[in-house]
Protein backbone atom coordinates (compact mmCIF):
# COMPACT_ATOMS: atom_id res chain seq x y z
CA UNK A 1 0.00 0.00 0.00
CA UNK A 2 1.30 3.42 -0.84
CA UNK A 3 2.03 6.09 1.54
CA UNK A 4 0.56 9.22 0.93
CA UNK A 5 3.64 11.56 0.75
CA UNK A 6 1.80 14.69 -0.91
CA UNK A 7 1.97 17.25 1.80
CA UNK A 8 -1.54 19.19 2.71
CA UNK A 9 -2.81 21.44 0.12
CA UNK A 10 -2.31 25.24 0.26
CA UNK A 11 -5.17 26.95 1.84
CA UNK A 12 -7.22 28.89 -0.35
CA UNK A 13 -6.69 33.07 0.08
CA UNK A 14 -9.46 34.76 0.52
CA UNK A 15 -10.79 37.67 -2.06
CA UNK A 16 -10.43 41.16 0.53
CA UNK A 17 -13.07 43.04 1.12
CA UNK A 18 -13.72 45.75 -1.13
CA UNK A 19 -15.38 47.89 1.47
CA UNK A 20 -12.06 47.99 3.16
CA UNK A 21 -9.76 48.32 0.89
CA UNK A 22 -11.99 51.38 -0.28
CA UNK A 23 -11.53 52.54 3.18
CA UNK A 24 -7.47 52.12 3.02
CA UNK A 25 -7.50 53.71 -0.36
CA UNK A 26 -9.57 56.96 1.15
CA UNK A 27 -7.41 56.98 4.44
CA UNK A 28 -4.06 57.01 2.17
CA UNK A 29 -5.00 59.99 -0.03
CA UNK A 30 -6.36 61.45 2.58
CA UNK A 31 -2.67 61.40 4.89
CA UNK A 32 -1.53 62.43 1.00
CA UNK A 33 -3.62 65.48 0.83
CA UNK A 34 -3.32 66.70 4.17
CA UNK A 35 0.77 66.14 4.10
CA UNK A 36 0.77 68.52 0.42
CA UNK A 37 -1.66 70.96 2.12
CA UNK A 38 0.47 71.47 5.20
CA UNK A 39 3.43 71.95 2.54
CA UNK A 40 1.63 74.52 0.56
CA UNK A 41 -0.21 76.63 3.58
CA UNK A 42 3.22 76.27 5.99
CA UNK A 43 3.05 79.67 6.08
CA UNK A 44 -0.18 80.65 7.33
CA UNK A 45 -0.78 77.46 8.66
CA UNK A 46 -1.42 78.56 12.57
CA UNK A 47 -0.32 76.20 15.57
CA UNK A 48 -1.89 79.17 17.77
CA UNK A 49 -5.00 78.40 16.82
CA UNK A 50 -4.86 74.72 17.15
CA UNK A 51 -3.28 75.16 20.67
CA UNK A 52 -6.05 78.04 21.84
CA UNK A 53 -8.61 75.10 21.17
CA UNK A 54 -6.54 72.94 23.25
CA UNK A 55 -6.64 75.40 25.74
CA UNK A 56 -10.37 76.22 25.81
CA UNK A 57 -11.13 72.54 26.14
CA UNK A 58 -8.87 72.33 29.46
CA UNK A 59 -9.84 75.42 31.00
CA UNK A 60 -12.09 75.28 33.96
CA UNK A 61 -15.64 77.12 33.60
CA UNK A 62 -18.04 77.83 35.73
CA UNK A 63 -22.32 76.05 34.43
CA UNK A 64 -22.56 79.04 32.56
CA UNK A 65 -19.50 78.58 30.75
CA UNK A 66 -17.13 81.45 32.31
CA UNK A 67 -13.66 80.72 33.15
CA UNK A 68 -11.78 82.51 36.35
CA UNK A 69 -11.16 85.89 36.12
CA UNK A 70 -7.50 87.52 36.07
CA UNK A 71 -6.04 91.03 37.09
CA UNK A 72 -5.27 93.53 34.31
CA UNK A 73 -3.21 96.69 34.29
CA UNK A 74 -6.31 98.68 33.56
CA UNK A 75 -5.77 102.44 32.91
CA UNK A 76 -7.32 104.83 30.94
CA UNK A 77 -8.28 104.86 27.09
CA UNK A 78 -8.62 100.66 27.81
CA UNK A 79 -9.21 98.40 25.01
CA UNK A 80 -9.08 94.64 24.73
CA UNK A 81 -7.96 92.22 22.01
CA UNK A 82 -8.66 88.07 22.04
CA UNK A 83 -6.01 86.05 20.38
CA UNK A 84 -4.98 83.01 19.46
CA UNK A 85 -2.58 83.32 21.98
CA UNK A 86 -3.36 85.31 24.58
CA UNK A 87 -5.23 88.63 25.49
CA UNK A 88 -3.61 91.84 24.48
CA UNK A 89 -4.73 95.15 26.87
CA UNK A 90 -3.58 98.63 25.77
CA UNK A 91 -4.33 101.80 27.56
CA UNK A 92 -2.81 105.05 28.46
CA UNK A 93 -0.69 103.42 30.67
CA UNK A 94 0.82 101.33 28.13
CA UNK A 95 0.31 97.87 26.94
CA UNK A 96 0.28 94.08 28.32
CA UNK A 97 0.04 90.77 26.74
CA UNK A 98 -1.41 87.88 28.68
CA UNK A 99 -2.08 84.18 28.48
CA UNK A 100 -5.22 82.88 28.09
CA UNK A 101 -5.04 82.04 31.54
CA UNK A 102 -3.60 85.23 32.92
CA UNK A 103 -0.36 84.27 32.79
CA UNK A 104 2.15 87.64 31.85
CA UNK A 105 3.87 87.03 28.42
CA UNK A 106 4.98 90.08 27.67
CA UNK A 107 4.64 94.70 27.93
CA UNK A 108 5.31 98.13 26.99
CA UNK A 109 5.30 100.33 29.85
CA UNK A 110 5.12 103.77 28.27
CA UNK A 111 2.93 107.24 28.75
CA UNK A 112 0.62 106.98 25.44
CA UNK A 113 -1.54 109.99 24.64
CA UNK A 114 -4.16 108.21 22.28
CA UNK A 115 -3.58 104.14 22.86
CA UNK A 116 -5.03 102.32 19.95
CA UNK A 117 -5.15 98.34 19.47
CA UNK A 118 -5.69 96.63 16.29
CA UNK A 119 -5.71 92.88 16.16
CA UNK A 120 -6.14 89.82 13.43
CA UNK A 121 -6.09 86.83 14.28
CA UNK A 122 -3.02 85.60 15.76
CA UNK A 123 -1.52 89.65 15.71
CA UNK A 124 -2.05 92.74 17.87
CA UNK A 125 -0.43 95.57 17.16
CA UNK A 126 -0.80 98.71 19.29
CA UNK A 127 0.71 102.03 18.23
CA UNK A 128 -0.02 105.89 20.03
CA UNK A 129 -1.88 107.38 17.13
CA UNK A 130 -0.20 111.11 16.69
CA UNK A 131 3.30 110.13 18.23
CA UNK A 132 5.69 107.75 17.73
CA UNK A 133 6.08 104.39 19.40
CA UNK A 134 4.56 101.22 17.96
CA UNK A 135 4.34 97.55 19.33
CA UNK A 136 3.76 93.95 17.31
CA UNK A 137 2.73 91.40 20.11
CA UNK A 138 2.25 87.51 18.88
CA UNK A 139 3.03 84.09 19.54
CA UNK A 140 3.05 84.91 23.27
CA UNK A 141 6.03 87.73 23.23
CA UNK A 142 6.71 91.17 21.36
CA UNK A 143 7.81 90.19 18.12
CA UNK A 144 8.46 94.03 16.45
CA UNK A 145 8.69 97.30 18.01
CA UNK A 146 9.43 100.69 15.72
CA UNK A 147 9.57 103.92 17.15
CA UNK A 148 9.94 106.53 14.38
CA UNK A 149 12.31 109.73 14.06
CA UNK A 150 12.29 113.38 13.97
CA UNK A 151 8.70 115.12 12.91
CA UNK A 152 7.48 112.18 11.81
CA UNK A 153 4.15 110.70 13.44
CA UNK A 154 1.81 107.34 13.19
CA UNK A 155 -1.24 107.41 11.78
CA UNK A 156 -2.41 104.15 11.66
CA UNK A 157 -1.07 101.01 11.73
CA UNK A 158 -3.21 97.54 10.81
CA UNK A 159 -2.09 93.88 10.65
CA UNK A 160 -3.67 91.08 8.19
CA UNK A 161 -4.28 87.65 9.77
CA UNK A 162 -0.52 86.40 8.72
CA UNK A 163 1.04 88.61 10.95
CA UNK A 164 2.12 91.36 7.76
CA UNK A 165 1.59 94.89 8.87
CA UNK A 166 1.12 98.03 7.41
CA UNK A 167 1.97 101.49 9.11
CA UNK A 168 0.76 104.91 7.85
CA UNK A 169 2.91 107.97 9.01
CA UNK A 170 3.66 111.53 8.47
CA UNK A 171 6.48 112.01 6.91
CA UNK A 172 8.39 115.60 6.56
CA UNK A 173 9.62 114.89 2.61
CA UNK A 174 6.41 113.80 2.01
CA UNK A 175 2.41 114.58 2.70
CA UNK A 176 2.15 110.56 3.65
CA UNK A 177 3.54 107.54 3.44
CA UNK A 178 2.98 103.76 4.14
CA UNK A 179 5.62 100.67 5.00
CA UNK A 180 4.64 97.46 4.68
CA UNK A 181 6.27 94.95 6.98
CA UNK A 182 6.34 90.93 6.52
CA UNK A 183 5.54 88.80 9.57
CA UNK A 184 9.28 89.14 10.55
CA UNK A 185 9.69 93.05 11.13
CA UNK A 186 11.38 93.14 7.78
CA UNK A 187 10.57 95.98 5.29
CA UNK A 188 8.24 94.97 1.99
CA UNK A 189 7.97 98.47 0.41
CA UNK A 190 7.36 102.03 1.34
CA UNK A 191 5.29 104.22 -0.54
CA UNK A 192 5.50 107.98 -0.55
CA UNK A 193 2.85 110.66 -1.63
CA UNK A 194 3.45 114.19 -2.95
CA UNK A 195 0.36 115.52 -4.22
CA UNK A 196 -2.07 114.01 -1.55
CA UNK A 197 -1.86 112.83 2.19
CA UNK A 198 -1.98 109.33 3.29
CA UNK A 199 -3.60 108.47 6.09
CA UNK A 200 -5.17 104.83 6.37
CA UNK A 201 -3.93 101.38 4.89
CA UNK A 202 -4.34 97.93 5.02
CA UNK A 203 -2.82 94.90 3.68
CA UNK A 204 -4.57 91.86 1.87
CA UNK A 205 -5.17 88.53 3.50
CA UNK A 206 -2.02 87.11 1.23
CA UNK A 207 -0.02 90.13 1.52
CA UNK A 208 0.31 91.37 -1.94
CA UNK A 209 -1.78 94.14 -2.09
CA UNK A 210 -1.86 97.29 0.35
CA UNK A 211 -4.96 99.72 0.32
CA UNK A 212 -3.97 103.33 0.75
CA UNK A 213 -6.90 106.09 1.67
CA UNK A 214 -5.70 109.53 0.63
CA UNK A 215 -7.58 113.03 1.29
CA UNK A 216 -6.31 116.27 -0.19
CA UNK A 217 -8.40 119.39 -2.15
CA UNK A 218 -9.00 119.83 -5.51
CA UNK A 219 -10.99 123.23 -6.44
CA UNK A 220 -10.93 124.00 -3.08
CA UNK A 221 -13.01 120.89 -2.15
CA UNK A 222 -11.87 118.06 -0.24
CA UNK A 223 -11.63 114.71 -2.00
CA UNK A 224 -10.88 111.24 -0.56
CA UNK A 225 -9.58 108.60 -2.53
CA UNK A 226 -8.85 104.76 -2.61
CA UNK A 227 -5.39 103.80 -4.20
CA UNK A 228 -4.47 100.23 -4.58
CA UNK A 229 -0.70 99.14 -4.89
CA UNK A 230 1.40 95.72 -5.75
CA UNK A 231 3.90 94.94 -3.07
CA UNK A 232 6.46 94.74 -5.95
CA UNK A 233 5.11 97.85 -7.45
CA UNK A 234 5.72 101.96 -6.71
CA UNK A 235 2.48 102.82 -8.93
CA UNK A 236 -0.95 102.07 -7.98
CA UNK A 237 -2.31 99.67 -9.91
CA UNK A 238 -5.73 100.62 -9.22
CA UNK A 239 -7.81 103.68 -7.83
CA UNK A 240 -11.49 104.43 -7.04
CA UNK A 241 -12.84 108.04 -5.95
CA UNK A 242 -14.62 107.96 -2.76
CA UNK A 243 -15.46 111.75 -2.95
CA UNK A 244 -16.20 113.47 0.20
CA UNK A 245 -16.04 110.25 2.21
CA UNK A 246 -14.21 110.59 5.14
CA UNK A 247 -13.15 106.87 5.96
CA UNK A 248 -13.09 105.56 9.51
CA UNK A 249 -12.22 102.31 9.44
CA UNK A 250 -10.60 99.71 6.75
CA UNK A 251 -10.90 95.48 6.47
CA UNK A 252 -9.42 93.53 3.77
CA UNK A 253 -10.37 89.98 3.09
CA UNK A 254 -9.95 87.64 0.54
CA UNK A 255 -10.79 89.31 -2.80
CA UNK A 256 -12.37 92.59 -1.01
CA UNK A 257 -12.00 96.00 0.67
CA UNK A 258 -14.49 96.94 3.50
CA UNK A 259 -14.38 100.58 3.54
CA UNK A 260 -16.69 102.42 6.38
CA UNK A 261 -17.65 106.40 6.26
CA UNK A 262 -19.72 108.30 8.44
CA UNK A 263 -22.90 107.77 5.84
CA UNK A 264 -22.13 104.36 4.06
CA UNK A 265 -19.98 101.21 3.94
CA UNK A 266 -18.53 100.26 0.76
CA UNK A 267 -17.22 97.11 -0.27
CA UNK A 268 -14.38 97.70 -3.24
CA UNK A 269 -12.82 94.85 -5.49
CA UNK A 270 -8.84 95.36 -5.08
CA UNK A 271 -9.39 96.10 -8.93
CA UNK A 272 -10.96 98.84 -8.86
CA UNK A 273 -13.88 97.86 -10.77
CA UNK A 274 -16.89 97.09 -8.61
CA UNK A 275 -17.93 99.52 -5.35
CA UNK A 276 -21.48 98.30 -3.74
CA UNK A 277 -22.74 100.47 -1.27
CA UNK A 278 -24.79 100.50 1.98
CA UNK A 279 -26.17 104.17 2.89
CA UNK A 280 -27.34 104.32 6.31
CA UNK A 281 -29.68 107.34 5.84
CA UNK A 282 -32.00 108.86 7.42
CA UNK A 283 -30.41 106.63 10.43
CA UNK A 284 -27.01 107.59 11.97
CA UNK A 285 -24.07 105.00 12.35
CA UNK A 286 -23.57 104.38 16.05
CA UNK A 287 -21.04 101.24 15.99
CA UNK A 288 -19.69 98.84 13.64
CA UNK A 289 -17.12 95.61 13.51
CA UNK A 290 -15.63 94.55 10.24
CA UNK A 291 -14.09 91.54 11.77
CA UNK A 292 -16.49 88.72 10.90
CA UNK A 293 -15.73 86.08 7.80
CA UNK A 294 -17.93 88.14 4.67
CA UNK A 295 -20.05 90.88 6.84
CA UNK A 296 -19.94 93.85 8.83
CA UNK A 297 -21.76 94.01 12.39
CA UNK A 298 -23.86 97.58 12.07
CA UNK A 299 -25.29 99.47 14.72
CA UNK A 300 -27.36 102.25 13.96
CA UNK A 301 -29.77 104.92 15.58
CA UNK A 302 -33.09 107.33 13.99
CA UNK A 303 -31.27 110.16 15.95
CA UNK A 304 -27.76 111.88 15.49
CA UNK A 305 -27.67 112.13 19.13
CA UNK A 306 -28.43 109.39 21.76
CA UNK A 307 -27.88 105.58 21.48
CA UNK A 308 -27.92 102.68 19.06
CA UNK A 309 -31.97 101.30 18.42
CA UNK A 310 -31.11 98.49 15.80
CA UNK A 311 -28.72 96.03 14.83
CA UNK A 312 -27.60 94.98 11.06
CA UNK A 313 -25.61 92.51 9.49
CA UNK A 314 -24.42 93.66 6.29
CA UNK A 315 -23.52 91.24 3.86
CA UNK A 316 -20.52 91.47 0.93
CA UNK A 317 -23.13 92.31 -1.61
CA UNK A 318 -24.27 95.60 0.90
CA UNK A 319 -27.72 93.96 1.37
CA UNK A 320 -28.63 93.86 5.03
CA UNK A 321 -28.78 89.83 6.19
CA UNK A 322 -30.80 90.69 9.20
CA UNK A 323 -31.70 93.48 11.44
CA UNK A 324 -33.12 93.89 15.58
CA UNK A 325 -34.00 96.21 17.49
CA UNK A 326 -32.12 97.66 20.23
CA UNK A 327 -33.60 98.34 23.76
CA UNK A 328 -31.09 98.94 25.90
CA UNK A 329 -27.59 100.72 25.59
CA UNK A 330 -24.78 98.71 24.06
CA UNK A 331 -21.48 99.09 25.82
CA UNK A 332 -19.04 97.35 23.50
CA UNK A 333 -19.56 95.22 20.28
CA UNK A 334 -17.58 92.59 18.19
CA UNK A 335 -17.59 90.20 15.34
CA UNK A 336 -15.32 87.38 14.45
CA UNK A 337 -15.39 84.50 12.09
CA UNK A 338 -18.90 83.66 11.69
CA UNK A 339 -20.09 85.11 15.02
CA UNK A 340 -21.24 88.65 16.61
CA UNK A 341 -21.94 89.74 19.91
CA UNK A 342 -23.57 92.62 21.84
CA UNK A 343 -22.84 93.69 25.33
CA UNK A 344 -25.36 95.81 27.82
CA UNK A 345 -24.45 96.93 31.14
CA UNK A 346 -26.55 93.37 32.33
CA UNK A 347 -26.35 90.84 29.48
CA UNK A 348 -24.08 89.42 26.94
CA UNK A 349 -25.54 87.89 23.75
CA UNK A 350 -23.69 85.99 21.44
CA UNK A 351 -24.92 85.61 17.68
CA UNK A 352 -24.38 84.21 14.22
CA UNK A 353 -24.07 85.72 11.27
CA UNK A 354 -27.73 86.28 10.61
CA UNK A 355 -28.20 87.77 13.73
CA UNK A 356 -29.70 84.28 15.09
CA UNK A 357 -29.61 84.54 19.19
CA UNK A 358 -27.05 81.20 19.84
CA UNK A 359 -26.50 82.17 23.57
CA UNK A 360 -26.59 84.54 26.92
CA UNK A 361 -24.55 85.21 29.29
CA UNK A 362 -27.08 87.25 32.23
CA UNK A 363 -24.07 88.42 35.09
CA UNK A 364 -21.42 90.31 33.19
CA UNK A 365 -19.78 90.86 36.15
CA UNK A 366 -19.50 95.02 35.16
CA UNK A 367 -17.82 94.16 31.74
CA UNK A 368 -17.30 97.09 29.38
CA UNK A 369 -14.85 95.82 26.96
CA UNK A 370 -15.43 92.93 24.72
CA UNK A 371 -13.49 91.15 21.76
CA UNK A 372 -14.68 87.72 19.91
CA UNK A 373 -12.49 84.37 18.50
CA UNK A 374 -13.58 83.39 15.23
CA UNK A 375 -14.95 80.15 17.14
CA UNK A 376 -17.56 82.51 19.33
CA UNK A 377 -15.99 82.55 22.46
CA UNK A 378 -16.16 85.86 24.32
CA UNK A 379 -13.21 88.38 25.99
CA UNK A 380 -15.08 90.22 28.59
CA UNK A 381 -12.94 93.33 30.61
CA UNK A 382 -14.08 95.68 33.52
CA UNK A 383 -11.41 98.05 34.44
CA UNK A 384 -9.54 95.69 36.95
CA UNK A 385 -10.15 92.29 35.55
CA UNK A 386 -10.39 90.02 32.48
CA UNK A 387 -11.71 86.33 31.77
CA UNK A 388 -13.34 84.24 29.29
CA UNK A 389 -16.99 83.42 28.38
CA UNK A 390 -16.70 79.58 26.32
CA UNK A 391 -20.92 78.82 24.90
Amino acid sequence: MEKNTKGPLPKRLKNANPFVRLLTLLATAFLILGAIAMVVYRDTFNVDTIRHRLTLQKMETSETGEAAPFPHAGGDKLSVAYLDSGIVTASAAGTHYYSLDGEQLAEAVLTMENPVLSASGSTAVVYDAGNQSLFVFRGGEKSFSLTLEGSNDLLSARVNNSGWLAVTAQQSRHKGAVTVYDNHGSEVISIGLTTAFAVDAAISPNGQTVAVVTIGQEAGSFFSRLLFYRVNQEEPSAQVDLGSLAVLDLDFEDGLLWVLGEDRLLTVTPDGQNTQTYNFSPNYLKGCSLGGDGFALLLTGRYRSGSADRALVIGKDTQAVQTIPLTNQILDYAASGGYCALLTGSRLNLYDNELVLNSSLNNTLAARRLDLAPDGSALLANDQQAWLYIP
